[in-house]
């Protein structure tokens, strides 16, 4: 990768310049007197949607209220139009609408299409800026950019480069002036992509990481471009987030508009350099962020939490067209019924949760395996019985629920490797050093029944796994299902290596759990202590270090 070289010179003069600028932005942190708030007071609005992975039409979505989880109707892009629209008009010219990633993954429409559905509809819902996220890769390169290309808006990452001749990809920022008043945005996806995704997807691209040239860039873009505010969008996820507002790094930004994890930060979380915020997931939310300027200083600033209730924002006639007309190649295929449950179907619980029994019992009734895995994914909407009867489950939902639909793979490994591999992938996801987690929950699976202790030691969480009604041992053999992850070695599954006698099914996993559906439905799949921990109950919702969020 290239780096960013200065001269002792060049150095030495941005951090004189920053001195001065940390000043102002010191100085700017002073609360608004009524004075000025009725007098000299210029509001700019930041709109954040993220993670949207490409669901286009309200859906179900999971809420926590009074320690018990309920439904309601969420989303929609046509209504999130809506709510854009009547944003700007409560605020023209000086509103920005930013998006941080995972737009074109995660729904039957958006996967047979190859994000192709996308574009159009993107480019009339009105953004100004948009940043990759860690799924933009899935098509491939080439099929990425085009996409993201055909937006018709910005497009900006800094730490993503051809690996051939190590050219960005994208400008690395974007700067608005509003009366005055520079706005600058600077775009960082997961430098963790070919680990956490199928390696394969991200074939020749090169990521860089948080350091010091990210410092170097920031600095040098701030003095450079004579920024007032300066915004990192970030798809790291926030746990990264929140650490990186206390890095030196982000020593000369203002906020950090986080993405990845889903989370719905509805009080902005205060590093020491910067605030951070995430706004949900599915098109559920948008984040609205309003700075407050007097005398072009930057004074205060309100943040909320925005629930697009379809009810309250009702979808804009002429973009839910070109919803529609996009979908319609789909359509037919994508809407068949091919199962039903009695039981709300759903993720959002770091731990266990039903979704994802479902679909492991499934692996395991069809492969046969003693234990069958799936991958911590983190979205999925919910499927929910009405009126005392089993909702139908659609292809469409199977996307949702499993977004990548790959061959079932199994093989043998001992007790030893499955219990240092759960272990590793425990940390991932319940690491207390936040640099550390990769921004999925657990992984799931049916055929054992596993007793961990969350805030224990790297390789010291795991105090029981029962397999077949017995306590597993360290050199017996289990046979193990879950599915290709295309670019791994043969010999892997689900990132745990040196597996013995492994095959790849003539089946997917997609068609595994229609089939399963086809013959056992309806299903009703519910908590069953698979996995459990007392220190995060049962309902456990992420959670961040050294924080006071609660995901509700």
């Amino acid at each position: 990768m290239k780096t960013i070289k200065t001269t002792v010179f060049k150095s030495i003069l941005i951090v004189v310049l920053l001195v001065v600028s940390v000043a102002c932005k010191t100085e700017s942190t002073a609360p608004i007197t009524s004075n000025e708030t009725a007098k000299d007071t210029l509001s700019i609005t930041i709109l954040q949607t993220a993670d949207i992975h490409g669901q286009l039409d309200p859906h179900p979505e999971l809420f926590w209220e009074n320690d018990e989880v309920v439904f309601k109707n969420r989303g929609g892009l046509a209504n999130i139009k809506t709510l854009f629209d009547q944003e700007r008009k409560k605020n023209p010219n000086r509103t920005i609408i930013v998006d941080g990633g995972d737009l074109i993954q995660g729904s039957g429409y958006t996967a047979l299409s190859e994000g192709k559905v996308m574009p159009r509809i993107i480019k009339n819902m009105g953004y100004d800026v948009i940043i990759p996220g860690n799924w933009e890769v899935v098509y491939g390169k080439d099929i990425m950019m085009n996409v993201m290309q055909d937006y018709g808006t910005e497009v900006i990452v800094q730490n993503m480069y051809h690996e051939a001749n190590e050219e960005p990809l994208f400008p690395a920022s974007w700067v608005k002036e509003i009366e005055g008043i520079r706005i600058g945005f600077v775009g960082i996806n997961d430098p963790d992509v070919p680990v956490r995704q199928n390696p394969i997807f991200s074939e020749g691209i090169g990521f860089s990481g948080l350091d010091e040239d990210l410092k170097l860039m920031i600095d040098e873009f701030k003095v450079k471009e004579k920024v007032d505010v300066l915004f990192l969008v970030t798809h790291i996820g926030i746990f990264k987030q929140v650490e990186l507002a206390s890095n030196p790094i982000a020593e000369n930004v203002d906020y950090i508009l986080g993405n990845d994890t889903h989370e719905r930060v509805r009080e902005l979380i205060q590093g020491k350099y910067a605030k951070v915020t995430e706004p949900g997931a599915f098109g559920s939310f948008v984040g609205k962020l309003t700075l407050h300027f007097v005398d072009g200083k930057l004074v205060g600033d309100d943040y909320e939490l925005m629930d697009v209730d379809p009810e309250v924002y009702k979808a804009d006639t002429t973009l839910q067209a070109i919803i529609d007309e996009e979908k319609a190649p789909y359509k037919d295929y994508l809407e068949t019924v091919v199962g039903h449950t009695s039981t709300p179907i759903y993720r959002y619980l770091t731990v266990e949760n039903p979704m994802d029994n479902m679909i492991t019992d499934a692996a395991r009734w069809k492969t046969g395996a003693d234990i069958s895995i799936s991958n911590g994914f983190r979205f999925g909407n919910p499927i929910v019985p009405a009126d005392g009867k089993p909702a139908p489950i659609t292809r469409a939902n199977l996307w949702n629920l499993l977004p990548v639909n790959e061959p079932v793979k199994t093989g043998r490994a001992t007790g030893k490797q499955i219990k240092d591999w759960l272990e590793k992938e425990m940390h991932n996801a319940f690491s207390q050093n936040p640099t550390e987690r990769f921004g999925g929950w657990l992984v799931r699976f049916s055929g054992m029944e596993v007793s961990f202790a969350s805030q224990n030691e790297r390789g010291h969480r795991i105090s029981s796994i029962i397999v077949k009604g017995e306590e597993m041992k360290d050199d017996e053999y289990y046979t193990v299902s879950a599915c290709v992850r295309p670019g791994d070695p043969l010999d892997n599954l689900c990132r745990m290596p040196n597996v013995k006698d492994v095959k790849v099914m003539d089946y997917t996993i997609h068609e595994a759990v229609e089939e399963y559906l086809q013959k056992n439905s309806p299903v009703s799949p519910t908590l069953e202590g698979r996995a459990y921990c007392e220190y995060l109950g049962t309902y456990s919702f992420s959670t961040v270090p050294g924080t006071a969020y609660k995901f509700n």
